[in-house]
């Protein structure tokens, strides 16, 4: 038998005397009044060796103790962090010391009342006088100064991680307060809240590959959203002229350190607007929200100090070939771009100027942008939901933007597009794609269509990778790291 075993084993033993003492080890509730952080805020003045009158009642996980015969030092730790609890003989109820020796483990959650006082090594403490048994934990914690040294395990028992490491819970705790200032910052601008479907018999707004299911009651396929563009511009139709949602998205797509298969996205679309506003929009909630949470618009990521006070470096896309490729793709003709695409193995989607610009782009380019920069004018061919170039000539260009920063994208944004007619074509199109075998194509939405034809103003739209920003405000190396519950490939 092996020590867990051994020690599951003795555990029951104590669950079971427990019960037949008429100790109920999993009672039904516990009156917390007070919780570590505040005790030690409120606290932290009295000297050594001092006993304050006022009881205290808290309550939390026992993550270890020390019992030395005549007195036991034990740390319980709640939600803000960690408090040391003492019972002593002859200051503690001697049945209360009793029961702490004799059924009490590490992990077990437990209700303390009692005097808060300091040790004369200067630690404050709770002088026990009431313990209640809570909840009797079966399966011993992972020894602390070891720890979960499998990083894959941390994120499949993401409940241990967050008993183990704190350093955990205060990078999800930040996750929450960027959520927050995100909010504030687009609600100070006006902006409405909205909910999108998540469950959706078209999908569409992305090049991605969907995941799908059934609906039993009506007997139909539906598939999860991989984006909510297309239901916020609906709104935008319908009257609404600043909205935005924090949305889940499920993209049937590869899995890396910055994607996950479900992940959040924050999208917005504003009448009136083009990609120009958005762009001031996209660096004023980055430099915004930085300062929020870290107090500051710079941060360390990878060794690197990376600044998001605005203004943002822009740099169309061809320039940014040029920069880092030393390559002139404006004066470069289709086949030229193919053989050069050949000669450094880069695959392109399909033979045409534009997916043979995009692939140079993603591979001369994206690892070597690593301060904020935007980067303009993409492709006609890689979105058929955005404008053309108002100053193409060419009608070879979209007015579309994408934000990098640590050699990866941040978002996406466009002047969307809003005439009908090309809507329309442009969407067949894509249908065609979809049924010759792309499956990152965009589906026909005859519903979508419709909604232009009754008519949308200009406007401009933005998404916003939520997991990223998450990631670079933290400083994570991993999507994992920032999502508690990341997708795991199943043992």
């Amino acid at each position: 038998m092996g020590r867990e075993e051994q020690i599951i084993k003795e555990r029951l033993r104590k669950l079971n005397e427990i019960k037949s003492t008429g100790v109920n080890p999993y009672p039904y509730n516990f009156e917390k009044k007070d919780k570590a952080i505040e005790l030690h805020k409120k606290h932290s003045k009295i000297k050594p060796e001092t006993t304050i009158k006022a009881k205290v009642k808290t309550a939390g996980r026992l993550t270890n103790f020390r019992d030395l015969g005549k007195i036991a030092f034990a740390v319980l730790q709640d939600d803000t962090g960690k408090i040391q609890i003492v019972l002593q003989e002859k200051q503690t109820p001697e049945e209360a010391r009793k029961f702490f020796k004799k059924y009490i483990d590490s992990g077990d959650f437990i209700g303390v009342e009692g005097n808060i006082f300091k040790t004369k090594k200067g630690e404050l403490s709770i002088l026990v006088k009431k313990l209640t048994l809570l909840s009797k934990s079966l399966k011993p914690l992972p020894e602390k100064w070891h720890g979960i040294q499998d990083k894959e395990e941390r994120y499949r028992k993401r409940y241990l991680d967050l008993i183990i490491t704190p350093e955990t819970k205060e990078v999800f705790k930040k996750r929450e307060q960027i959520f927050h200032s995100i909010r504030e910052f687009l609600k100070e601008r006006n902006f409405n809240e909205v909910e999108t479907p998540y469950l959706q018999t078209i999908y569409g707004g992305a090049n991605a590959r969907p995941f799908k299911t059934h609906l039993n009651s009506l007997d139909i396929d539906l598939f999860l959203a991989i984006s909510p563009e297309l239901y916020l511009k609906r709104l935008i139709v319908g009257g609404y002229e600043k909205v935005f949602t924090i949305s889940r998205n499920f993209r049937n797509e590869g899995i890396d350190r910055w994607h996950n298969p479900e992940f959040t996205m924050m999208e917005i679309y504003q009448a009136y607007a083009d990609y120009n506003d958005m762009m001031a929009l996209f660096e004023d909630v980055y430099s915004y929200v930085a300062k929020k949470v870290n107090g500051s618009t710079k941060i360390q990521f990878r060794g690197k100090t990376i600044d998001f006070k605005k203004p943002w470096e822009r740099m169309t896309m061809d320039k940014a070939i040029k920069k880092f490729a030393k390559i002139d793709v404006s004066q470069m003709s289709d086949r030229e771009l193919f053989s050069l695409a050949d000669e450094n193995k880069i695959q392109i989607k399909e033979k045409t100027w534009g997916w043979a610009v995009q692939a140079l782009f993603e591979h001369f380019c994206e690892d070597k942008l690593e301060q904020p920069t935007f980067i303009l004018d993409h492709p006609l061919e890689t979105t058929p939901l955005c404008k053309t170039h108002r100053d193409d000539k060419l009608c070879r260009l979209i007015e579309r933007f994408e934000p990098f920063c640590a050699g990866v994208e941040l978002g996406n944004a466009y002047s969307e597009l809003n005439d009908p007619i090309l809507q329309k074509e442009l969407l067949e199109e894509q249908q065609k794609m979809l049924s010759k075998g792309d499956a990152e194509a965009n589906p026909y939405d005859e519903d979508f269509v419709n909604a232009l034809e009754i008519g949308m103003p200009p406007t401009g739209g933005l998404g916003l990778g939520i997991d990223r920003m998450v990631m670079l405000l933290t400083g994570q190396d991993s999507i994992r790291d920032v999502i508690l519950f990341p997708f795991m490939k199943p043992r």
